[in-house]
């Protein structure tokens, strides 16, 4: 698709991804700072892990914002999606770890109403988000911008994890819920990044088959313990 666009039409779509990533910067920036501090206080290691998940993508976002300042943005469409890779990577090793001593009982988890507030935000603004920024990666053909839409894409399914976790700990006091919510992020994580390495990016949004159908955040739940839990959950 990315042979048939005109001179025109690839400024534009230029300076379109340089707007979503300089949004995404700024909102992931906000988002990361609220959640860690929320975990932190709440010693939520699933909050935290989602906490850190945005500032990876903030990274991600300045990796695409640097490769489209380039005067040959798909020269660096390799090495840009391999970093996208490995920060993921980093993120499940760290995550998996917390989960781990969350599990031992080395701290116990609180209720989080900071927590449950960003979560919530999440999963109103990022698939509208992932979806605007992987359309228009799709049509530039352009790996790396959609690698970074999938770190979008992840973030609403740390949103819901997350989400999920809090509630039952809150609700039920479930402490064990948020250890398992974190394991669950780092595997998504694991599993991001092995894709993006490869370069292998399908579109989470457009294919019928796909692991995850991310419609809204009412059907995003779903979507997710479909995806990981490998069952067969009807939406």
């Amino acid at each position: 698709m990315s042979a048939a666009i005109t001179a025109d039409r690839r400024v534009t779509l230029h300076r379109r991804v340089r707007l979503i990533v300089a949004f995404t910067i700024t909102y992931n920036i906000l988002e990361g700072i609220i959640a860690v501090a929320a975990g932190a206080a709440a010693s939520s290691a699933a909050l935290i892990g989602f906490g850190l998940d945005s500032f990876i993508e903030v990274l991600s976002a300045v990796a695409v914002a640097w490769q489209f300042t380039r005067k040959n943005p798909e020269r660096w469409e390799k090495p840009t999606v391999r970093a996208i890779g490995i920060a993921f990577f980093a993120l499940a090793v760290y995550v998996t770890v917390d989960a781990i001593i969350a599990l031992a009982g080395v701290e116990p988890v609180e209720h989080s109403p900071l927590g449950i507030g960003i979560a919530v935000a999440s999963l109103v603004v990022m698939p509208a988000l992932a979806w605007f920024q992987f359309r228009t990666g799709r049509e530039l053909g352009s790996k790396s911008v959609q690698a970074d839409a999938k770190q979008l894409l992840l973030c609403i399914y740390l949103s819901g994890t997350v989400l999920i976790g809090l509630l039952l700990n809150s609700l039920f006091g479930w402490t064990w819920a948020d250890s398992i919510a974190a394991l669950i992020i780092a595997a998504l994580a694991m599993r991001e990044g092995i894709e993006a390495w490869r370069g292998d990016i399908e579109s989470p949004f457009e294919s019928a088959s796909s692991q995850c159908r991310v419609a809204s955040p009412a059907d995003g739940v779903p979507a997710l313990l479909r995806a990981t839990a490998g069952t067969s959950l009807e939406q």
